[in-house]
């Protein structure tokens, strides 16, 4: 009788010890940091892919202004020469982009900035 006692504690099956299961919250813990650090690189690289998106939407509102009204300093209705701000209320653009500044030249030329986290903004 003991040796089929003796079988069915070979047999049996305990589950995982506490240090098996130890080891892989670790495992576990590791790779999600990687995870996450990884990700917040990518954060950087979206604001300057946005910022670059809206300076050239910017662009091509001010083309279309230019093309319609001759130049890129035509007065607004508001007495003005042309920002994004009028590029809005002239109805060339929707709305004025966020997450990253604008500027445009008398030249028409359009750059931008955006805050990459350093605290001086970067441009695009």
């Amino acid at each position: 009788m003991s040796s089929k006692i003796r079988q069915a504690r070979e047999l049996r099956d305990e589950g995982f010890t506490l240090i098996e299961l130890l080891i892989v919250i670790v495992v576990l813990g590791i790779l999600a940091g990687i995870v996450v650090f990884g990700v917040g690189t990518f954060r950087n690289d979206s604001k300057a892919a946005v910022c670059k998106a809206d300076v050239k939407t910017v662009s091509v509102a001010v083309d279309a202004w230019n093309a319609k009204m001759g130049t890129f300093n035509y007065p607004t209705s508001a007495g003005t020469t042309i920002t994004v701000a009028n590029l809005v209320t002239e109805k060339y653009l929707k709305a004025a982009p966020t997450g990253s500044t604008e500027t445009i030249a008398s030249t028409g030329v359009v750059t931008g900035t955006y805050d990459d986290g350093s605290g001086t903004p970067a441009a695009c």
